[in-house]
């Protein structure tokens, strides 16, 4: 701040210039105002943007939670023609036991649910899928794929894990599939082992209906199955494995070599022979 004597210098230095040099003086400065605010200007173009520039390089890093349709996908899907071959889905359960899923080959559709523990658009479809009663269309069973245990938590995953439906953590099956978003749902014919319909939602009704459109594209009709009918029964000795382990019995376990009925009793069959049947 300037003291008051040294404004008063300033004016009586300004009052003997001429008018010319007054003029001149003004016009400096106002050329001087003008070339900081084009740098400023400048820098703030300049700011927005580099801002500009890492929001679009996020958007494409991050796993959107984007809306798309069956067939018709968004930049962030997989490339490929319609009724291209599936593969079978081979990872690990979140026991960390080895686990395949064949989706090809069978005589059930598979609607591959790819979900993450971390997006908030997932946690809906994780609780979704704990429903019995839930309608999937084409009377398919849903397999939940997620990442391995490098980018996920195999505890975190097995407390989400609905009852009855099987979880697979495999980057494989990401990669043979190409998914680069989440939750994204691919739909494959057992019988053909083609895929019918992918894509991604937000909502299990707007799965149900781009999967269904995809089934009628198809000439696949609707259908209706209870959750407890879906599971197939290669995924239930991992599940009683993983119960047994839970109450303390591993393998080698005394329980599991114990006879079922007492020695010092007589069987059915030795209690029959030793009848005496009237003559």
């Amino acid at each position: 701040m300037l003291s008051s004597w040294e404004l008063l210098s300033s004016w009586e230095l300004l009052s003997s210039w001429g008018g010319a040099e007054l003029v001149a003086v003004l016009i400096l400065i106002e050329a001087v105002a003008l070339v900081l605010l084009g740098v400023l200007v400048s820098g703030l173009l300049r700011s927005h943007a580099e801002i500009l520039r890492a929001l679009h390089d996020l958007e494409s890093r991050v796993v959107p939670e984007a809306e798309g349709t069956a067939h018709v996908r968004s930049g962030a899907g997989p490339a490929r023609d319609h009724n291209s071959p599936a593969a079978d889905v081979v990872g690990a359960a979140p026991t960390g036991d080895a686990i395949t899923v064949g989706v090809v080959g069978t005589d059930q559709g598979t609607l591959l649910a790819f979900l993450t523990s971390s997006c908030l658009t997932c946690h809906h479809f994780w609780k979704t899928f704990d429903r019995r009663d839930l309608a999937v269309p084409g009377n398919a069973r849903v397999v939940i794929v997620t990442r391995n245990a490098d980018h996920e938590s195999e505890s975190h995953i097995a407390g989400l894990a609905p009852r009855d439906v099987p979880v697979v953590m495999s980057n494989e099956a990401w990669d043979a599939y190409g998914v680069q978003m989440a939750p994204y749902f691919t739909y494959v014919d057992g019988p053909s082992g083609r895929i019918l319909g992918e894509g991604s939602a937000g909502t299990w009704e707007h799965v149900a209906s781009l999967m269904g459109q995809a089934l009628a594209d198809a000439g696949v009709g609707p259908g209706r199955r209870r959750w407890a009918r879906l599971v197939p029964d290669v995924d239930r000795g991992a599940r009683v494995d993983r119960d047994l382990a839970g109450a303390g019995i591993h393998p080698g376990h005394p329980s599991l070599y114990r006879s079922p009925v007492p020695q010092d009793e007589p069987t059915a069959d030795e209690a029959t022979d030793d009848r005496t049947w009237p003559a």
